[in-house]
């Protein structure tokens, strides 16, 4: 049994690190319909906490929708790379990230985002606040009117919260926005295999050293 047990945990750890070494990705779609045909805007940021933060990063993947980003006015501010509708990429080294865009909006919107970096993948217990990525809506150009949220204050249809743990937390303020997460990471009945599997093997060489 253990033999057969540590043969698939070496099979299993062999992939599972490249799957899953601290990234974390959602899936997200929108039903704009309810603003089907305005001339507005949307806007993505991804920015650190007031004190000190670790390195973490982000990308916008797979962005679609039926309605037209506008083209004239992509505006990314901070450290922010690439144009939607193809991929779109943030670190949070500097205190304000931003990515803006004019958007005549159709029936709906989707897009993927991707969490990485060590404040994920290996969080170092000194720093004192995380990093926040939120997604919103505007029925205006100027990005002043937003839309399809009850976060009255910030006007946010959702946040994604990097934490001190390298954990995340996703707040929806958007009745028509769903988030789910697709990223592959160890079941707890597969970390407890493995720690059963480790058990069962230090046993083993424990009473093979016995008089």
């Amino acid at each position: 049994m253990c033999k057969h047990s540590f043969l698939f945990i070496a099979s299993f750890l062999c992939a599972a690190p490249l799957a899953s070494a601290g990234s974390i990705t959602y899936d997200v779609a929108v039903n704009t319909s309810p603003l089907s045909g305005t001339a507005g805007s949307v806007d993505f940021n991804f920015n650190p906490g007031p004190l000190v933060t670790q390195s973490a990063s982000l990308q916008i993947l797979n962005f679609t929708s039926d309605g037209a980003l506008a083209g004239e006015c992509p505006c990314g501010l901070g450290d922010v790379s690439g144009q939607l509708p193809a991929t779109v990429t943030f670190d949070n080294g500097m205190g304000y990230n931003d990515y803006f865009d004019d958007f005549a909006f159709g029936s709906m919107i989707s897009f993927d985002i991707s969490l990485y970096g060590p404040a994920l993948s290996s969080p170092d217990g000194v720093s004192t606040s995380g990093t926040t990525f939120a997604f919103s809506m505007f029925s205006d150009a100027a990005g002043t009117i937003p839309v399809l949220t009850s976060d009255t204050v910030d006007g946010f249809a959702f946040t994604a919260d990097v934490n001190l743990d390298g954990t995340t937390t996703v707040t929806n303020f958007s009745p028509e926005t769903s988030i789910s997460s697709t990223s592959t990471v160890p079941e707890p009945g597969t970390l407890i295999l493995i720690g059963a599997t480790v058990a069962c093997l230090s046993g083993r060489r424990f009473r093979r050293h016995l008089p």
